[in-house]
């Protein structure tokens, strides 16, 4: 009888071994956890308009981002994640923009280019005769105390008032000869044409023709200063150009 019941103490012990075991075999781990989604890098876009705009004129620039956090401008600082805005650069601009959030950073630009303004329209140049045209070119010679011959640092003009005559190839001169008030009138009208005479021969020389040029001597009549200075005198020592036609 004992016999028998250790028997069954024992079968039923390795009953429960073997269901126990079962049941351990047939246990499955649980799955881990998703992983949290990745964080998305924004996007950024700048625009202008217009793009072109005159000197003190406005443009307004518009921008769009997502996945931002923090949006700037330079020049302007910080804005909203999307929005608009007027400016008014005084020179040619690029506005750059500049998008941050958790998935990163992203640029965006717009360029304004300013035109200069345009210059104020200049009045029409009245139409001069030639005889206002030679007033405005021509310049007398000047020479020194009981001299006629042209001094160097006049055969610039000599040379102005040649080009000024072949450009205006119709017009004729006469060419008046001064002194100072110094000397006796005969001795002053000799000097005077010999003046005129040195100031024509110049112009021939610089290549005006004769016959387009006539002298005549004042002497010391018809002075262009009175007064008894050097600095007057030297103003009536001269070979004066006069317009005939």
């Amino acid at each position: 009888m004992k016999r028998q019941i250790r028997m069954w103490i024992l079968l039923v012990l390795t009953l429960c071994t073997i269901m126990f075991l079962g049941a351990c075999a047939k246990k499955v781990a649980p799955p881990p956890p998703p992983a949290p989604p990745s964080a998305q890098p924004p996007t950024a876009s700048l625009a202008a308009n217009p793009n072109t705009i005159n000197a003190g004129d406005s443009t307004t620039l518009t921008w769009q981002t997502t996945n931002a956090t923090d949006v700037s401008i330079d020049g302007i600082g910080t804005v909203d994640t999307s929005g608009s805005r007027q400016v008014t650069p005084a020179a040619s601009t690029t506005y750059h923009l500049t998008a941050k959030g958790a998935g990163g950073s992203q640029d965006a630009t717009a360029r304004v280019t300013v035109s200069a303004p345009a210059p104020p329209e200049q009045p029409a140049a009245p139409n001069l005769t030639e005889q206002e045209l030679f007033a405005q070119n021509v310049k007398d010679i000047y020479f020194d105390y009981d001299k006629a011959d042209v001094r160097p640092s006049d055969q610039s003009t000599i040379q102005a008032d040649a080009q000024f005559l072949q450009q205006h190839s119709a017009i004729h001169i006469t060419v008046e000869g001064y002194c100072d008030e110094r000397g006796s009138t005969e001795y002053n009208l000799a000097l005077g044409t010999s003046r005129a005479d040195s100031v024509k021969s110049a112009l021939v020389q610089a290549g005006i023709s004769g016959d387009r040029i006539k002298t005549y001597s004042y002497g010391k009549e018809k002075p262009f200063c009175t007064e008894s200075t050097e600095s007057c005198w030297q103003q009536n020592r001269r070979g004066h150009l006069v317009y005939e036609k």
